[in-house]
């Protein structure tokens, strides 16, 4: 990642259909699996194509109920994928995690890994070697045009979501003239004020950053630092909710972050998924 933002917004889900919870699994809801798609695939866990990261690997993946609706979307990455990674300094390095065909129902069109070897500002939140998972709801055209020498890269930056679209206790980042700061490829991150970064000192190990763009809210980012990774941690939170929603499709209510023994792999989880309807 580069800067991030956030908003405010009060929020209970509006639309969604739940899922209940049980031993860690999660009951069908009584909707198509996919939004405007065909017949339901699953159910199982369908994994998108590995990419080499560091001295090891990733790959996106997405888990279906026995409905074929999707309950959780995530990424994984190998022990050897925390060693061997490349030197970025003030610049980042992507690793594109394509999405299984079988993730389609979920509101995300696809997942990117990006390691910060000396992380990003601001200077004393977020600037401590750490990965950004980018799960964008945008598509990869709308958003390799987020590019600052287009003449309307301004303009749109500061076009925000209306409020509601946003979950609540979320600010933008701003940048020199204390206006939304936007970034190439991204657009304006989102941080959550009432995590703890306010009034500071700001302990990064695990932050929940959204991104907007052009007015629309367009994508969620889970952040982890390298060395609370190494810990091999086992956290779930819950994902702060919007009061309306611009997309219909499947949204995450939790978001994971846990070590699988059996496999040896880290594993980002954005689960409890819920259908919403836009709105």
């Amino acid at each position: 990642m580069r800067p991030r933002h956030r908003f405010l917004s009060a929020g209970l889900i509006v639309a969604c259909a739940t899922l209940t919870m049980a031993g860690g699994t999660h009951a069908p809801v009584d909707q198509p699996a996919a939004v405007g798609a065909g017949a339901p695939d699953g159910p199982g866990v369908f994994d998108g194509p590995t990419v080499r990261v560091g001295d090891g690997t990733a790959h996106s993946f997405v888990t279906l109920d026995a409905a074929g609706n999707p309950t959780e979307v995530g990424m994984r990455l190998s022990e050897g994928a925390m060693d061997g990674l490349p030197a970025t300094h003030d610049d980042v390095a992507t690793f594109e995690l394509d999405l299984p065909d079988e993730a389609a129902a979920t509101v995300f069109d696809h997942t990117t890994l990006d390691w910060n070897d000396h992380g990003h500002g601001p200077s004393g939140m977020f600037d401590k070697p750490h990965f950004d998972t980018h799960f964008y709801m945008a598509d990869k055209a709308a958003v390799a045009e987020i590019d600052p020498a287009s003449p309307d890269f301004e303009a749109k930056g500061l076009r925000l979501p209306d409020p509601r679209y946003l979950p609540p206790d979320y600010f933008p980042m701003l940048g020199p003239k204390l206006v939304p700061q936007a970034s190439p490829a991204m657009g304006v991150h989102w941080f959550d004020v009432a995590d703890g970064v306010i009034p500071g000192p700001y302990q990064f190990t695990l932050a929940f950053l959204n991104g907007t763009w052009d007015g629309d809210y367009t994508f969620m980012e889970p952040m982890v630092t390298r060395e609370w990774m190494l810990t091999k941690p086992n956290t779930v939170r819950s994902i702060k909710q919007p009061q309306a929603y611009q997309r219909s499709g499947y949204y995450p209510t939790t978001v994971a972050v846990t070590f699988d023994d059996t496999a040896d792999e880290y594993v980002i989880t954005m689960g409890g998924m819920v259908l919403c309807q836009a709105s």
